[in-house]
């Protein structure tokens, strides 16, 4: 593809189809596939949970993911302008999409300001300070003042990129972070598996066992894909209405499909086997904060190269979760330009300000406002767990079921196949699939998350 926009309707256009491809995928390898989907595969079952995800991302993740393609494409809209401009009755999903990148971008931005911190950390030489077990960390999160700094120079770094444009900022910054970020991610696994013991633990994530085949792991499988392939956020939307009518959307998804897994898959050979090693099967069930920056660190500190692993480790942390930011920012952005008309500049310099100002609540929920939790499930939610729970949990199952039924009983299916076929000589193969997903099989799932979701955060059931 080689217009730089769409000339009826002034959008700027992906360069070429691995431009395209690139960016999504960036935008899916984020930080679940690096802290959420090795201890989910380490919970349940191992190669249990990996055929399981497997088989659902070509099936449920496809279908989902050419439905906002397509509703991008076909529209030249961002999430809110693409559900409007199809049908204004149906505005109010491109509203509820709208919200889970602004509730998300803060809290994400205050992760990157910790990963930056622990970057910090390993290049001034003192990484045995971060692996004393979760001091360092306690510590450092407990400060206001430094979090809230780390977390706008992430934050401010988000923007920059995003202020340059689509081509000149994003497809430049994914051009060179998505093949650094695969290489380290192999690079790392191969590292991890030369650790003692860790051969057990690959063992165990990989070879699927009868008896851990159950609703549990298909539940907790559907969840990590439908957040790990950038669902119901509306990127998928706004990068389908940069997408040329002239590239095939089929092939582009499930190339995007494949990056997102083979980095999933790396994750889980760099870190479930050896946190196997380090402390066995418990300590390679842990997700989130205490997996990346506590006993990670404690890993590195144990092995005569730490230092420079840990490096390593974090600066692929680094890109995986900058990568992201920038797409959910460009998001939003691109939302503030099609809703207003402004300027790219303009609408930067708000969207900033605005994530800014709600990134201070999270920044600061360990410190000045740890008092502010909400009691679920037995557990205590700090601020930033609300974020992830309510843009998770409940609005992103929500939009993404909201969509099935949009485009598998108002638009139908035809209108993807048409917005598919659009080039001559471009067919859209998997039909069959699509029209069964769209319509039965995705809304069902979706509806079982959404209250297996909400059950499991209140205590009802465990999952």
């Amino acid at each position: 593809m080689s217009e730089n926009s769409d000339s009826r309707v002034h959008r700027p256009l992906f360069s070429s189809r691995l431009a395209f491809v690139f960016a999504a995928s960036a935008s899916a390898i984020g930080l679940g596939n690096l802290w959420r989907f090795p201890a989910l595969a380490a919970r349940y079952g191992g190669g249990a949970f990996l055929l399981t995800y497997l088989v659902l991302v070509v099936t449920f993740g496809f279908t989902l993911m050419i439905a906002e393609i397509a509703l991008g494409r076909s529209t030249r809209q961002s999430a809110i302008g693409a559900y409007r401009k199809l049908n204004r009755r149906f505005a109010i999903v491109g509203t509820l999409t709208m919200l889970v990148p602004i509730i998300i971008l803060p809290y994400y931005c205050v992760i990157g300001g910790w990963i930056l911190r622990y970057i910090g950390v390993y290049l001034a030489g003192q990484g045995a300070a971060a692996a004393d077990g979760g001091s360092f960390f306690a510590t450092f999160i407990a400060s206001p003042f430094p979090v809230l700094a780390f977390t706008a120079l992430f934050l401010l770094a988000t923007m920059l990129v995003v202020g340059v444009g689509l081509r000149n900022g994003i497809e430049r910054l994914n051009s060179i972070l998505m093949p650094a970020l695969i290489l380290l991610a192999a690079g790392l696994g191969v590292y991890a598996l030369t650790i003692p013991g860790a051969l057990d633990g690959l063992a165990y994530y990989l070879v699927p066992h009868p008896e851990d085949f159950g609703l549990a792991t298909v539940i907790a499988a559907m969840g990590q894909m439908f957040f790990s392939l950038s669902l119901a956020m509306g990127i998928m939307v706004t990068y389908g209405s940069y997408l040329s009518r002239d590239e095939d959307m089929e092939t582009g998804v499930r190339r995007i499909e494949l990056f997102d897994t083979v980095v999933a898959l790396l994750a889980g050979f760099m870190i479930v086997p050896a946190v196997f090693a380090f402390g066995g099967i418990e300590a390679a069930r842990q997700a989130g904060p205490s997996l990346m920056f506590i006993t990670m660190p404690q890993i590195f500190g144990g092995q005569p190269v730490g230092q420079v692993v840990g490096l390593l480790f974090f600066a692929l942390v680094l890109f995986a979760a900058l990568t992201s930011a920038v797409s959910i920012a460009e998001t939003i952005v691109s939302i503030v330009i099609d809703r207003f008309g402004w300027s790219r500049k303009k609408a930067v310099v708000i969207v900033l300000l605005l994530v800014l100002v709600l990134a201070a609540a999270p920044a600061l929920g360990f410190s000045v406002l740890s008092d502010v939790t909400l009691p679920l499930g037995g557990a205590s939610m700090s601020i930033l767990d609300i974020m992830d729970f309510l843009s998770n949990s409940i609005l992103m199952p929500l939009v993404a079921l909201l969509t099935c039924l949009f485009v598998g009983y108002w638009l139908k299916p035809d209108f993807v196949f048409q917005e598919a076929e659009t080039t001559a000589g471009i067919r859209f193969k998997a039909k069959w699939l699509f029209r069964v997903m769209i319509r039965y099989v995705a809304p069902a799932f979706l509806l079982l998350i959404f209250i297996s979701s909400v059950l499991n955060a209140i205590g009802v059931i465990a999952l």
